[in-house]
């Protein structure tokens, strides 16, 4: 735990910040001319109850705080103590995270790699790289091959590694899936139901009959699937595919197959975050991306049709929102950082028929601190970014560092490039929390 000072401009700054709401500082402490005094019944009750942090006043030795006996002449300052990860600097407040990875990300290839790989690698140490490039990464050699398109790409003195995907198709054999383990650079089998999002057209039409022999294999070699939990069926409701997917695909998956290792993508719904906390920790997880936590289905229309908010799956109501935020701040290890970074020129968002999928790589450290802090939860957010996603994967925790202060700053426009521009999430837009790399 780090001992930080509490001084006026600090108690101050607290308010200013929501860290502490004015609202709840009781009428009878407003006015309190002690400022020690007020930190100490106010911090005490607020630390103590909502955020799990230790508080005491001091000087000439130790008081308890819950006495509170102290005058302005003889208690000139009160400590809190906060953990590792927080420092309160000034008027500044600065977290210290163990270097997040990103689980689900889209890297493209060609011009739109190379423009974009270093907004992830600033920030994150690790990727799992999706595969649905045109064609698509079915095989090993490809995502070698892929692999190493990626690390040319990247910025020098880059320690970014990227972890490789196969894309699941009907033909997929079992013999495959052997060499994808025995190759040391794939690390999950991605399923796309045929025709549910960017490049999903050669995804899977028929899951348990024609891959059951892959799926079986799956399991010997503890290679995790990766599901885009959403039907196809035009008859569903778009707002529904999420819901139909886990009652008939994906339930009866797990129930077929108890050991097979499986991380619900980029969940939406209440119902999915029901079912990953139905499940047995270590065998399901699910990856959580900025959008689905900051955002909700007005966002799509408000102030007209904005296809920069428009992502699959799609965004839904502000009831699924709230119950993902409360999932993922709850400290359960079952849900991860997955931001689903999916970068399209703007004339492909902007256009009679746009594509699905938000850019959100600069923005999404920012905007998962956001999310935590207004939760009343940045004690969490580290095991959320760094943590749960390599235990479930069973690889290392990184060792390096990164910070977030509490520093606003304001996202480009537009990011130009020589083919064109893309939009990030949240363009234009002033955030709180400013990201440094390690």
């Amino acid at each position: 735990m780090k001992v930080e000072l509490i001084t006026c401009q600090n108690f101050r700054w607290l308010c200013q910040t929501k860290i502490l709401s004015v609202s709840e500082v009781p009428n009878s402490d407003r006015s309190c001319h002690c400022s020690c005094h007020l930190a100490a019944r106010v911090l005490y009750k607020y630390f103590i109850s909502r955020r799990g942090f230790r508080f005491s006043c001091s000087a000439f030795g130790m008081i308890k705080a819950v006495a509170f006996p102290c005058k302005a002449s003889i208690l000139p300052f009160a400590r809190i103590e906060v953990p590792n990860q927080v420092k309160v600097k000034g008027a500044r407040m600065e977290l210290s995270l163990t270097q997040p990875d990103d689980w689900h990300l889209h890297l493209r290839d060609g011009d739109l790699l190379e423009a974009v790989v270093s907004h992830s690698a600033s920030h994150f140490g690790r990727g799992i790289v999706m595969p649905n490039l045109k064609p698509p990464i079915t095989t090993t050699a490809a995502a070698v091959a892929y692999r190493e398109s990626i690390l040319k790409a990247l910025p020098a003195n880059c320690d970014f590694t990227p972890l490789m995907t196969l894309y699941l198709t009907d033909k997929t054999s079992p013999n495959e899936i052997k060499l994808a383990r025995n190759s040391g650079v794939v690390f999950a089998v991605k399923l796309y139901p045929a025709g549910a999002t960017t490049n999903s057209q050669d995804g899977v039409t028929d899951l348990f009959g024609k891959c059951l022999p892959v799926l079986e294999e799956m399991v010997e070699q503890n290679m995790p699937l990766l599901v885009h939990g959403e039907v196809t069926n035009p008859e569903v409701d778009v707002f529904d595919r999420e819901k139909v997917f886990i009652d008939t695909v994906l339930r009866p998956l797990i129930q077929k197959f108890p050991r097979l290792k499986v991380v619900m993508e980029h969940i939406t719904t209440m119902d999915a975050v029901r079912f990953v906390e139905s499940c047995n920790e270590g065998s399901v997880a699910a990856t959580v991306t900025p959008q689905h936590l900051v955002l909700n289905r007005n966002s799509l229309f408000q102030g007209g049709l904005q296809p920069h908010n428009y992502c699959l799956p799609v965004l839904k109501r502000e009831t699924h929102r709230q119950a993902i935020v409360s999932a993922v701040t709850s400290g359960s290890r079952k849900f991860f950082l997955g931001t689903d970074s999916a970068p399209h020129e703007r004339r492909r968002k902007e256009c009679p028929c746009g594509c699905a999928g938000i850019y959100n790589a600069p923005v999404a450290l920012s905007l998962y601190a956001k999310v935590f802090e207004e939760a009343g939860a940045l004690d969490k957010l580290e095991a959320f970014t760094s943590f749960n996603g390599p235990d479930f994967y069973g690889l290392p925790r990184n060792t390096s560092k990164i910070k977030l202060s509490k520093t606003p700053w304001k996202v480009p426009e537009s990011y130009s490039f020589s083919f064109g521009d893309i939009v990030p999430m949240f363009a234009g837009e002033t955030l709180d929390w400013l990201p440094s790399s390690p």
